[in-house]
């Protein structure tokens, strides 16, 4: 998917902290609230089309999506973990 060294290279670009590949059990929860059509990016649009992929900020807050391979790191495409479901929402892959 992202290659090891750029993944390593990559941080957000809010607050430069680490970014790290979602997990799938987050991916599936992400996609479900995408099926509902209630997930909205930092730009207030909705996310109509599911995610293959996306790095999650190290403090799990926010997803930066990945499409086609391409990680989209812009800060209003990014997607608030907040929205999804649970009170909980799955952690992060650590950086390390």
């Amino acid at each position: 998917m992202i290659d090891e060294e750029l993944l390593g290279l990559l941080v957000c670009p809010e607050d430069q902290s680490p970014l790290a590949l979602a997990e799938e059990p987050l991916m599936a929860q992400v996609n479900r609230v995408i099926a509902t059509g209630q997930l909205k990016n930092r730009a207030g649009r909705v996310v109509d089309a599911a995610i293959e992929a996306a790095l999650v900020r190290q403090d799990g807050t926010l997803l930066y999506p990945i499409v086609d391979g391409i990680p989209v790191m812009l800060i209003e495409e990014a997607i608030p973990v907040d929205q999804l479901e649970g009170p909980e929402a799955p952690s992060p892959k650590d950086p390390a």
